[in-house]
């Protein structure tokens, strides 16, 4: 009878180790155990996961990792090895792919057919060469359009959450899922596809998940959308994480020259000029693009001249800028480098030769109301008033009625120049325009400005408003309400121009406007005595007025 028993018992061993795959001892060995840690050093989180690809790229939870700033894997044998850098991140379905740093990892291939309801898989635990679970798909569903999400009656328990599940070709069909309710008799698992699927864009470098976590994060594979994550980065405020990126850039392509002029960018940042004339260097020599190399040496090297005059070295000055813009040209005819060349000119003071540059990009795709504006800056150097105001003219020509805001900053400059030579009626109309523009952005120095203006053209009333206007802004400010006296007492409004003389004293006792204003006001009025007295008071504090209005009105 006992020999029956041990008969029976070495059969059934027998079907037991004939069940489970051919493929799980060799498989075993791609499956780890993941731990991430905070900046601290203390434990954050745990999972499994796998390796993916033989070069070190593996899939896991995403759950661990959010506040990780270091995280590792234990291998089969009990190795630990660094995860490097991260591949993506989804945290809808608590997936993530990253890179481990080791010479050679034993992958699991992912299967990318789908796994159908009533087909068994296996669920293959960390560390576990003698056998693997199994279970049946009871339901399969589509998620984001082309992955699946599986439901399963398998044992499982808490602390195999990441592990593989496999068909019986021993390709990986999913990762198990925790559950979201207690003592659930079903298990989840989500495609390990989809898993494997996870990769870098442009635009990864913005996702709240990958966000969350404080590991490097990879390149992606492509030169523009690596170009996009360089871009989107450098507006960002963790400058160290934006060198690192920028040199694994460097790294991953070596001859895009955008990675060399952002670094050079971040030296002159640091006051490392000569780790930014290296990189600038290694832009024109290793470079693809020469034209884009030498026109930001020459970007670089202006913009340090010109803002950083004190600390730039000797080498770089305005025409070693000049030198490497003409370089460009001479690799490649653009607009763009042609236009930076202007700007070098105007600022080595060489205005003609700026304003004809200027005068040649009109007729190209730059033709723009700034460039007619940079062009007036030109001929105003070389005081040709008239022709900074025809250029003036065309900037604001590039717009067409009614205006945009986009119009404001040069109806502004050209009032401001029409102004200045003595064309009051033109200079308000421009006012007039912009205030219609920026009405709620007004301050009192606008309405100042068109009081002077309206004063030069003698439009009094128009003139008076605005003074008032100005006043009601800032009604602490002496010079309005002195401005506004002198108006009064050019149009005859002498008891309006005590009033105003006396504010004046009030609020700045130390200047002489007010007394002067006051004492010719008083005077007009028959009070002489009064007035002269004032009068005096502005000669002691320095007007230059006042002795000839005493002498006048002493008679």
């Amino acid at each position: 009878m006992k020999r029956h028993i041990i008969v029976l018992c070495m059969l059934l061993s027998a079907t037991i180790m004939s069940a489970q795959p051919s493929w799980l001892k060799k498989s075993a060995k791609s499956v780890f155990t993941l731990k991430t840690f905070k900046a601290d050093g203390t434990l954050l989180g745990s999972s499994n996961g796998f390796f993916t690809s033989d070069q070190g790229d593996a899939v896991s939870s995403y759950t661990p990792f959010k506040g990780a700033s270091h995280a590792v894997v234990i291998d089969a044998s009990g190795k630990e090895y660094a995860v490097e850098y991260m591949l993506g991140a989804n945290e809808t379905y608590d997936i993530s792919k990253f890179h481990v740093s080791l010479r050679k990892s034993a992958a699991l291939p992912v299967a990318t057919a789908t796994a159908h309801e009533g087909e068994t898989l296996w669920l293959l635990p960390y560390h576990e060469t003698k056998q693997a679970i199994s279970g049946v798909i009871r339901k399969r569903e589509t998620v984001n359009t082309r992955y699946s999400y599986y439901t399963l009656r398998i044992k499982k328990d808490e602390g195999m959450v990441g592990c593989p599940l496999l068909n019986e070709a021993g390709q990986v069909v999913g990762l198990l899922q925790p559950s979201s309710v207690p003592q659930d008799t079903l298990s989840y698992a989500v495609s390990a596809l989809m898993a494997d699927s996870l990769h870098m864009t442009g635009l990864s470098i913005n996702d709240p998940a990958l966000r969350a976590v404080h590991l490097r994060k990879a390149l992606p594979d492509t030169r523009d959308e690596a170009l996009l994550t360089l871009y989107l980065a450098s507006s960002g405020r963790d400058t160290s994480a934006f060198a690192t990126l920028v040199d694994d850039f460097i790294k991953k392509y070596p001859q895009a020259v955008d990675g060399y002029v952002y670094r050079a960018s971040l030296a002159v940042d640091g006051g490392h000029f000569n780790d930014a004339d290296r990189d600038l260097r290694l832009a024109v020599e290793k470079g693809d693009q020469k034209a884009e190399a030498h026109y930001n040496y020459s970007r670089i090297v202006y913009q340090t001249v010109l803002f950083l005059q004190d600390k730039a070295p000797a080498t770089w000055s305005l025409e070693k800028a000049l030198d490497e813009v003409r370089e460009a040209q001479r690799s490649a005819a653009e607009p763009t480098y042609r236009h930076h060349e202007a700007a070098v000119l105007y600022a080595m003071k060489r205005y003609a030769d700026a304003a004809d540059i200027y005068g040649e990009l009109s007729a190209t795709n730059l033709r723009s109301a700034e460039l007619f504006y940079e062009a007036s800056r030109c001929r105003e150097m070389l005081r040709d008033t008239a022709a900074q105001i025809a250029l003036l003219d065309s900037a604001v020509a590039t717009f067409s009625k009614p205006y945009l805001k986009a119009a404001a900053p040069y109806l502004l400059e050209r009032a401001r120049v029409n102004h200045d030579v003595g064309n009051y009626r033109a200079a308000i109309a421009d006012y007039n325009e912009y205030e219609t523009l920026m009405k709620s952005q007004l301050k009192a120095r606008f309405y100042y400005l068109r009081f002077q203006a309206e004063l030069g053209g003698r439009q009094y009333q128009l003139a008076l408003n605005d003074i008032n206007q100005a006043i009601s802004m800032e009604p602490e400010y002496d010079l309005y309400h002195a401005e506004k006296a002198s108006l009064l007492l050019r149009v005859g409004y002498f008891e309006e121009a005590v009033e105003e003389g006396r504010t004046c004293i009030k609020l700045a006792p130390d200047h002489s406007d007010g007394y002067l204003f006051l004492g010719v006001a008083l005077c007009q009025l028959g009070q002489k005595e009064e007035g002269i007295r004032n009068l005096r008071k502005a000669g002691e504090l320095g007007d230059g007025q006042a002795e000839g209005l005493i002498e006048k009105y002493a008679k």
